[in-house]
């Protein structure tokens, strides 16, 4: 089960990612943009989905993936870690959403990390 240092791990070996402390939590950017936190007790994370997928994903998956309340308006989604399967998992939904925050300079020289739902 990843953790939240596996997160760390994970989104700070994203390109041009730095790890920023805002509202009391971790938060990961992309060139300054942000794509991912860790709430609360770091058990979950929350992370860039557009509003169509994100409500699919936590009808599909409720186990796994809910809407805050406070980010409902937003393109925002929240996963558990301990519901994850495993790493890979984990590194897919933040490779997602750092595509969805990336600037196009950095898609353009990381093809590596392929096109969002590209798994």
């Amino acid at each position: 089960m990843p953790d939240a240092e596996d997160v760390r791990r994970i989104a700070l070996s994203l390109p041009d990612t730095t790890e920023k402390i805002a509202w009391s939590m971790p938060t990961f950017r992309v060139a300054g943009k942000m794509f991912a936190t860790l709430p609360e007790d770091e058990t979950s994370i929350a992370v860039r989905c557009p509003k169509e997928e994100r409500d699919e994903l936590v009808m599909a998956e409720p186990r796994k993936f809910w809407i805050a309340d406070h980010e409902a308006q937003f393109a925002w989604v929240r996963a558990r870690l301990a519901a994850l399967e495993d790493e890979d998992e984990l590194r897919d939904i933040l490779a997602d959403s750092w595509r969805q925050a990336a600037p196009p300079r950095l898609l353009d020289s990381h093809p590596e990390l392929g096109l969002p739902g590209g798994r």
